[in-house]
């Protein structure tokens, strides 16, 4: 090709966001160049998810053994951290990206290395890594899918520090002897689990007054008293003022209440912001360096003729990998009918709109205990205006979970629509719950009525055995 191609969708970001969209663009007809700057496959493969669950899963799988009488016995030792970052590097695919690179070739999808800017309309200027340039002509629509990047405080010393975000967390090759961990997030809350389990002496900064707090608020208490019992030293409503590292190699942390905190790394975990800045948004009459505000079928809303389309996290819907590969697919199919003049579904539900994003989405928190919950919170629903009812369960009380574990704690909430009787909201938390979240997600997503859920009957013994209990308590 010459140095200006054309196509009929040109997507920039090659996460998994990016890829799903294109793919599905592709199967609806439309040729697809997709623009990646890094690796293919995002943040999500590298040094989000993917690193980041490897981490945790020997952490949790030695703790569900020393649960069990039999097994505990069996488990002296501790876990042998270079096994775990070994397995950690093959699940990264040792960051390289040509098992991706692959499956693009194999979908149909051109692969455009380099970093893509918007330059006006339909148009897509790519800085190729030999030092060229390409400008891409979008025939009918450009999709960013760029995502995020870690969001870092205005401190003093911090810039000299040297300090981990969420990449250096997941890809980190050593063991840290003493890791601070600042934030009270979910990649936080993971990576504290993590590294402690791995032997760091870890402790936990966070500035409110609790942790998970978009979570229902049992949820962080059993999380928080986990990571205790775990060692990490969980400390709220501290700030961190300033940081230096010391020529030894030491970071010392100033912290608000005058104290201050030795450690060997420090991972910021203090939010996300949009990857945007460097994009070229102005040529599009878009503020750079801000998320993108889109529609339910992806078109960015402030951009005229309808061209311009944001998927994942870069348009704030709902920053999680699983939600922005549902865009991708969603958005994708609607990009390819719109091309080809076919009608669209646009109804609530409908093929062509990503209604998920504003009531059903889940998310689960891989800590120990997990939290799983999809929906909205008790008190989201109550400012949604809907009339609910929270429905609480000791998950413990539960069969399988007194199998599963020895002193299994846990708990659970349904939150109940009493006016349409459905769930608009689930939350599991304890030992193993990630696997029930699925069907959480189908009751939630489908509106099944509780009259109808009450003849899903759950296997015995298992902990799925929750959802009867929780039924029969919302019957009384």
């Amino acid at each position: 090709m010459g140095a200006e191609d054309g196509y009929d969708l040109v997507v920039i970001g090659g996460g998994p966001t990016g890829e799903n969209l294109a793919d599905r663009a592709h199967a609806g007809g439309l040729s697809v160049a997709l623009v990646e700057s890094e690796l293919v496959g995002g943040e999500c493969s590298y040094w989000a998810c993917m690193p980041s669950k490897a981490l945790l899963r020997p952490a949790a799988a030695l703790a569900d053994a020393r649960r069990v009488a039999g097994s505990r016995e069996a488990t002296g030792g501790e876990l042998d951290a270079a096994a775990v970052l070994a397995r950690r590097d093959g699940f990264a695919g040792h960051w390289h990206d040509e098992g991706q690179v692959r499956w693009l070739a194999s979908a149909g999808i051109d692969l455009v290395r380099g970093h893509g800017r918007l330059d006006g309309e339909r148009r897509v200027t790519v800085e190729t890594p030999d030092g060229g340039r390409r400008t891409l002509t979008a025939r009918h629509a450009v999709a960013v899918c760029t995502g995020t990047r870690a969001a870092l405080p205005d401190l003093p010393g911090l810039a000299g520090a040297r300090v981990w975000t969420s990449r250096e967390a997941t890809s980190a090759q050593e063991v840290p002897g003493r890791l601070a961990v600042v934030g009270g997030g979910v990649v936080a809350v993971e990576m504290a689990t993590a590294w402690r389990a791995l032997g760091s002496e870890v402790t936990l900064l966070v500035r409110g007054d609790r942790l998970l707090d978009r979570t229902e608020d049992f949820a962080g208490q059993l999380v928080s008293d986990g990571l205790r019992a775990a060692g990490v030293d969980v400390r709220f409503g501290v700030s961190v003022t300033a940081l230096r590292r010391e020529p030894d190699g030491t970071l010392l942390l100033d912290l608000a209440d005058g104290t201050r905190l030795p450690a060997d790394e420090a991972l910021f975990a203090t939010g996300r912001r949009p990857a945007t800045a460097d994009l070229g948004l102005d040529t599009v009459g878009l503020e750079p360096g801000g998320w993108i505000e889109t529609d339910d079928t992806g078109r960015a809303t402030a951009v005229p003729a309808g061209w311009l389309y944001a998927a994942g996290d870069v348009n704030h819907r709902a920053l999680l990998t699983h939600q922005g590969k549902y865009q991708g697919r969603i958005f994708g199919a609607a990009i390819a009918d719109r091309a080809a003049g076919r009608p669209l579904d646009l109804a609530p539900w409908g093929r062509s709109v990503a209604t998920a994003d504003r009531t059903a989405v889940p998310q689960v928190v891989f800590a120990d205990p997990e939290v799983a919950a999809v929906g909205r919170t008790l008190q989201e629903a109550r400012d949604a205006g809907l009339r609910v009812r929270a429905v609480d369960h000791d998950l413990g009380a539960v069969s399988g979970a007194a199998l599963y574990a020895d002193g299994y704690r846990g708990r659970a909430r349904a939150v109940v629509d009493l006016d349409r009787e459905v769930l608009v909201g689930v939350t599991f938390v304890g030992p193993g719950v990630a696997e029930l979240l699925h069907s959480a997600t189908v009751a939630v997503a489908g509106e099944v009525p509780l009259a109808r859920l009450w003849h899903a009957v759950p296997a015995y013994p298992t902990i799925s055995e929750i959802w009867l209990r929780l039924l029969e308590t919302y019957r009384g």
